[in-house]
C-alpha cells in the first residue's frame, strides 16, 4: 500500500490535530483551583469522561455543564463563575505543534477534509489555529450524529462522491481509536492512527475502545505523517 493510493485525507480534529487534552486539564485546575492541584491527570480525565458520558451534545453547548457536573462529584468549585471559566479554557486548547505545518504539506498533495464531533461555530475556532488548511469539513450539527456513529461518515462519503472520490481513495486519519479508527476500519476504510498518547498509559481523555484496531499506518504526530507521505 502507498500514500499514491489515496486522493483524499479525511482528519478527526479534537484530540489529533487540537491538543483538547490540555484543554481539559488547563481548564480543571483553572476552574478548580487548589483543589484541582491534588489532582492527578487520570483523576481529572476520569471526572472529565464521566461528565462527558452524561452530557454528549455538541460540546459548545455542554462543556460548562460537564466541568460543573464533574467538579461536584471532585469537590472542587461548581459556581457560574467556575463553570465559565473552564468553557474558555476548553475552547482555548492549542494545536498540537507540528499540525498546522503538517497539514499545510499534506495540502500539496491531497484534498483534506475536517470530520469533527465539533459544530460548525467551534470547528471555525479550531480550523482558523491550525490555519485553514480544510478543502471541505463535515461537523456534528450538519450530521445530527456523532462519531463513532456510522452515518457520520455515510453522510461524509456521499459528500466526497458527489465531488467525485471514492471509498478506496479516502485514507482516514485520526487519534481516536473508540471515535474513527475501529469504526472506520469496520465500514471498509484504509485508517491512519496518529497515536498522540505515544508512550504514555491509558486513553487520557478519549473514551477506551473496546478493542484496539491495527492500522494501515502508524505514526506519533501528523509532522511524522506528513514526512513519511514526502518520502514517498
Amino acid at each position: 500500500m502507498s500514500f499514491a493510493d489515496f486522493k483524499v485525507l479525511t482528519f478527526d480534529i479534537v484530540g489529533t490535530c487540537i491538543d483538547f487534552e490540555k484543554g481539559i486539564l488547563d481548564g480543571f485546575r483553572a476552574a478548580g483551583g487548589a483543589a484541582a492541584a491534588q489532582l492527578t491527570e487520570d483523576q481529572i480525565f476520569a471526572g472529565y469522561l464521566a461528565a462527558r458520558e452524561k452530557f454528549p451534545g455538541p460540546a459548545s453547548t455542554v462543556m460548562r455543564d460537564v466541568y460543573l457536573t464533574a467538579a461536584k462529584q471532585m469537590g472542587l468549585p461548581a459556581d457560574d463563575a467556575a463553570g465559565d471559566l473552564y468553557f474558555r479554557m476548553f475552547f482555548s486548547a492549542p494545536a498540537f505543534v507540528d499540525s498546522a505545518d503538517a497539514l499545510r504539506r499534506l495540502r500539496r498533495r491531497f484534498r483534506l477534509v475536517a470530520m469533527t464531533n465539533y459544530d460548525r461555530v467551534a470547528f471555525t475556532n479550531c480550523a482558523n489555529k491550525l490555519g485553514r488548511p480544510f478543502h471541505d469539513s463535515v461537523t456534528l450539527d450538519e450530521v445530527g450524529h456523532a462519531k463513532p456513529d456510522p452515518r457520520f461518515f455515510f453522510y461524509n462519503l456521499g459528500r466526497q462522491s458527489a465531488h467525485g472520490f471514492k471509498q478506496e481513495e479516502i485514507l482516514h486519519v485520526a487519534q481516536s481509536q473508540y471515535h474513527d479508527i475501529g469504526v472506520a476500519r469496520e465500514l471498509g476504510y484504509k485508517v491512519c492512527w496518529i497515536e498522540r498518547r505515544h508512550g504514555l498509559k491509558g486513553f487520557g481523555g478519549t473514551p477506551v475502545p473496546k478493542v484496539v484496531t491495527k492500522p494501515d499506518f502508524h505514526f506519533t504526530s501528523l509532522g511524522e505523517l506528513a514526512d513519511a507521505v514526502e518520502r514517498g
